[in-house]
């Protein structure tokens, strides 16, 4: 049984300096972990179900227009989950409308907390690494436009892009 998740990716530079800095900080999910802003979190589907997954996803993008995000400063799930992000200032709206396209049919979760669309930077970590963290990155700032997301499946060790669909507006 494949874990499959749904996220738009982030681009580089500034994916490979975001996940640099998970390991760097000692992240035990860090080396695994593309950076993304997450639509579907990881579940468990029947291989039987990755052909009506496919289709439903390619289906999400029709009508949407891609969007611009703009990612700035950190914030915390604490004490909830002991998680620090960066947080959207720009492009949530598009974010949540999206999120909310591709968790119905087939991927229609319940996902337990409210969706908070975020970069997890810093995980499963002691609080004085979680507040390092969120010192070190408060000044993060990029932008990027967002032109589809991605379908990754967890091969045991990784998370590897299955496809990219691109939104068609």
């Amino acid at each position: 049984m494949p874990t499959i998740g749904v996220a738009i990716a982030i681009p580089e530079p500034w994916a490979t300096a975001l996940q640099d800095y998970r390991t760097a900080i000692g992240d035990p999910t860090a080396d695994g972990v593309p950076s993304h802003i997450t639509l579907i979190p990881p579940i468990d589907v029947d291989d039987a179900l990755l052909p009506e997954i496919e289709e439903h996803l390619a289906g999400a993008v029709h009508g949407i227009e891609p969007f611009r995000v703009h990612l700035r400063g950190t914030g915390t799930f604490r004490p909830v989950s002991p998680v620090v992000f960066i947080g959207l200032v720009e492009g949530i709206a598009q974010t949540e409308i999206l999120a909310d396209v591709v968790r119905r049919g087939p991927l229609g979760v319940d996902l337990g907390f409210p969706f908070h669309p975020h970069v997890t930077v810093a995980h499963h970590l002691p609080d004085e690494d979680l507040d390092q963290a969120f010192h070190d990155l408060r000044g993060f700032e990029c932008d990027f436009d967002v032109a589809g997301f991605h379908l990754y499946v967890h091969d045991g060790d990784a998370w590897q892009t299955a496809r990219v669909y691109e939104l068609s507006g």
